[in-house]
């Protein structure tokens, strides 16, 4: 694994990471299981459709998880399941009359595309529920050992009466449960809390494994238990998804992993709250989502998405609209124009004790934020106030040559976690077939015409000097002209 930037200092001891754990409902002290590395599994999506960015949401707040463990220094062994065999599955390919890896196939790729537009980091292990089916049988067949389930009309049934600690993940209270209730569907409300299927007798025309317990497939819950136990052990540090999986789904893993091994299952389990679109929650099922590819469509850049999604800490609700995506992008483009503006400008000699010191105290701030169970909106402050005392200081000519790497360093530790400093949203644009109506101009491109520019502007052709000035606005470039005659130019 390539090293990664840090803030400063020795990164593990720089700040103690506190995160919420649904478990206990407590903010408590991170502390693996292994000393510097860390066992994660992180739910990923049921591709029965596209992913909408209410999904993202999630999976964006996972990737900064993973990405700020990772600048602390830990080794982080991530496990994310694709979820390839469900009702909604094996209904939609039915009606589609095509197998179910046919049917998956086309959503599992768009995701994984959209996952890199976004530049979310791959984890080491993405587990097809569908590949690992032995893995569930035998689990089913250790529960069956200790006595946690029963069969009816060919399906395995988990009995949750044996399991006397069911509902501690979500509070549920079972003492009214019917005693042999049991649900066959693989997502229920909190009133349904029901014996549930391991496994699912064959039905006609469907799709179906024949496997030692019968013909049949598995449930939902079943899945991801045995991917965890498989790849991460008896017990993980971190399990995270988004807050509608915390019951049935999460509870249920829980009853199946901790039934079989006799261990904790999870120590810290993190769950990241609801993307809303005008105070409602985003949701396929009520037809207000988007996907990503429609948002690009319409003009809007990765880079903007990721931010948005990131700037909201996990466990409070997101409100999307137009408006908070145009916020994004403002917000990406004025660190973008830092960036570029630290690197190009002509800075005096030395350097002050007092920049370097703010820069010491963004550092700071922004460690103190992240460490507070990934309050990103406090660590974004502190860039962002960053950003405007430096703009400041080379304005009155006061930020010096010595003072840069000090608030680069800052930058690109910030950019280890959220980035979007890297201008290439035409390159991810174009991966994913949405080009836009004119092609953006290169770097290269942009000083080539700013150097014909200037030297129109010394042989005094101001004509020719505003005509390049207005085409490169027409594609997008603006540009600034300094006092001491340099020329500075971003992007819109």
């Amino acid at each position: 694994m390539s090293a990664q930037p840090t803030l400063s200092g020795d990164p593990k001891t720089k700040t103690q990471i506190r995160f919420h754990n649904t478990m206990s409902g407590q903010t408590e002290p991170f502390v693996p299981l292994v000393p510097d590395e860390v066992h994660m599994y992180t739910c990923g999506p049921t591709v029965y459709d596209y992913a909408h960015i209410g999904n993202f949401r999630t999976f964006v707040f996972q990737d900064v998880l993973r990405r700020y463990l990772h600048s602390k220094g830990f080794r982080v062994i991530q496990v994310m399941n694709l979820t390839d065999v469900d009702d909604r599955i094996i209904q939609k390919s039915a009606a589609a009359g095509v197998s179910i890896r046919e049917y998956t196939d086309k959503f599992i790729q768009a995701y994984l595309d959209d996952r890199r537009a976004l530049n979310l980091e791959p984890p080491e292990h993405v587990a097809r529920a569908t590949e690992h089916i032995d893995d569930m049988v035998k689990l089913i067949e250790r529960l069956t050992e200790k006595g946690f389930t029963y069969t009816s009309e060919g399906s395995t049934y988990y009995r949750i009466a044996k399991f006397p600690a069911y509902g501690k993940l979500s509070k549920i209270d079972v003492a009214g449960m019917q005693t042999g209730a049991r649900v066959d569907m693989d997502r229920y409300d909190k009133d349904n809390a029901r014996d549930f299927a391991l496994w699912k007798a064959h039905k006609p025309g469907e799709h179906f494994w024949d496997t030692p317990i019968g013909p049949g497939r598995p449930g939902w819950h079943i899945e991801c238990a045995a991917m965890a136990l498989k790849y991460l052990g008896n017990t993980l540090d971190i399990h995270s998804g988004g807050v509608d999986l915390t019951f049935p789904h999460h509870e249920n893993e829980i009853a199946e992993s901790e039934a079989a091994t006799g261990k904790t299952f999870v120590r810290y389990w993190l769950h990241a709250e609801f993307l809303l679109v005008d105070q409602e929650k985003m949701s396929k099922s009520i037809g207000n989502f988007a996907t990503l590819r429609e948002l690009f469509s319409h003009g809007h850049k990765p880079s903007s998405v990721r931010f948005l999604l990131a700037s909201v800490p996990y466990r409070r609700q997101l409100n999307f609209t137009p408006e908070t995506l145009v916020g994004a992008a403002s917000s990406v483009e004025r660190l973008r124009n830092f960036a570029a503006r630290l690197a190009a400008e002509k800075l005096p000699e030395g350097s002050s004790p007092a920049m370097v010191d703010r820069a010491a105290k963004a550092t700071d701030d922004f460690d103190r934020g992240m460490a507070d169970d990934l309050n990103t909106a406090q660590a974004l402050a502190a860039i962002f106030d960053l950003v405007r005392d430096v703009n400041t200081a080379m304005d009155h000519g006061e930020f010096r040559q010595g003072d840069l790497p000090a608030v680069q360093d800052v930058l690109t530790a910030f950019d280890a976690i959220f980035a979007v400093l890297r201008d290439d949203d035409a390159e991810k644009l174009k991966a994913l077939g949405i080009v836009p109506a004119a092609p953006a101009l290169s770097d290269a491109d942009v000083e080539a015409r700013i150097s014909e520019r200037q030297a129109a502007r010394k042989r005094r052709d101001f004509a020719a000097s505003d005509q390049i000035r207005d085409e490169l606005a027409e594609r997008g470039i603006i540009i600034e002209d300094s006092r001491d005659g340099s020329v500075r130019w971003k992007r819109k």
